[in-house]
């Protein structure tokens, strides 16, 4: 088949680009290559990405309306993996207008896509974070996720939505994903694990938010990829017999579905520095700090729905996800 992937030269679109080509997809990539993190990471993956013959890149912003409506009629896509995004729940707060852009705009120019394409199946990243203010543990799909803290978190919301709309109107499969703290190796710079490794290797401190009693669902970034690929063959049907009254938030009458996409074992945040400590045979200067706006105190992912339909279930362990993560940081970075 053939795939457009969007965010190509981002953490979680570059492994999916390499699963999707080892299984002998044609795929098309972008990405508007912006400076939110370090440039030069997001061309080493795509530098990674250039020797495979049935992968192509092209880089487009996904607020060009006209680039994005040329893109699908030129390539005649079966189906569609949307990654890109403007992340970061911080970088929210003090810039919000990008994610208009990104996150609204980005998002409604696919859906179009989409809907004049007669596209199969439309898989798109969603963000644990629009649990906003629920306290309930594990999140489940079936969970109000109305009270979003963070403008992020309601951009991942509102592509929620929008996609209903579409899946309701014009009979669009679409299926989101929940990520819960994605890490590994390639990961991005302004997440915990990248920033905390980079500044202990350096000798500087690392901030640790609400004096390090948060707990997130660390999910390593094979565990993520995987339950992409086996998402995107799983396809949304139509389902006359529910009712918004009885029937699961996460489903609907309309061929559209959302899971969450974690590992389903929330993690200390100082247990995980701790396992970062040990691999890097280093210790953390540690600045403790208060809770930061837009920050929640834990994050954790029932995850039985997921399996249930994909036979998949997140494996692997934050202690040797860090340590992989750590080998490939000291090559990378030749330390």
């Amino acid at each position: 088949m053939k795939f457009l992937v969007t965010g190509a030269a981002g953490f979680i679109g570059f492994y999916v680009v390499q699963r999707l080509c080892e299984q002998g997809h044609q795929v098309v990539g972008i990405d508007n290559i912006n400076d939110y993190y370090d440039v030069n990471l997001k061309l080493a993956r795509l530098a990674e990405l250039d020797s495979l013959t049935n992968f192509t890149f092209i880089k487009l912003d996904l607020a060009d309306r006209e680039g994005i409506a040329d893109l699908f009629e030129r390539e005649q896509f079966n189906r569609v993996i949307h990654l890109a995004a403007q992340a970061g729940v911080r970088y929210s707060i003090d810039n919000p207008l990008a994610y208009a852009d990104s996150n609204l705009v980005g998002h409604l120019t696919i859906l179009e896509g989409c809907r004049h394409h007669n596209i199969e199946h439309l898989v798109y990243a969603s963000s644990s974070s629009v649990y906003g203010l629920n306290s309930k543990v594990p999140f489940a799909t079936s969970d109000s996720v109305d009270h979003p803290i963070s403008l992020y978190a309601a951009t991942k919301k509102s592509n929620e939505l929008m996609s209903h709309t579409y899946s309701h109107l014009y009979g669009i499969p679409t299926t989101g994903l929940r990520f819960f703290t994605v890490y590994g190796p390639w990961g991005r710079p302004d997440m915990a694990l990248f920033k905390f490794t980079k500044a202990i290797v350096e000798g500087k401190q690392i901030d640790i938010y609400n004096n390090g009693d948060m707990r997130r669902d660390f999910t390593y970034i094979d565990d993520i990829v995987e339950g992409v690929i086996r998402v995107q063959d799983i396809i949304p049907k139509a389902d006359d017999t529910w009712k918004v009254e009885t029937g699961n938030a996460a489903t609907s009458s309309a061929p559209y579905r959302v899971f969450n996409i974690g590992n389903g074992n929330p993690v200390k945040l100082m247990e995980f520095v701790q396992s970062l400590e040990r691999s890097l045979g280093l210790e953390a200067n540690k600045n403790f700090m208060p809770m930061q706006p837009g920050d929640v105190y834990q994050t954790y992912a029932e995850v039985e729905d997921l399996f249930e339909v994909t036979g998949h279930r997140p494996s692997v362990s934050v202690a040797d996800g860090v340590e992989r993560f750590v080998n490939w940081y000291r090559e990378f970075y030749k330390i």
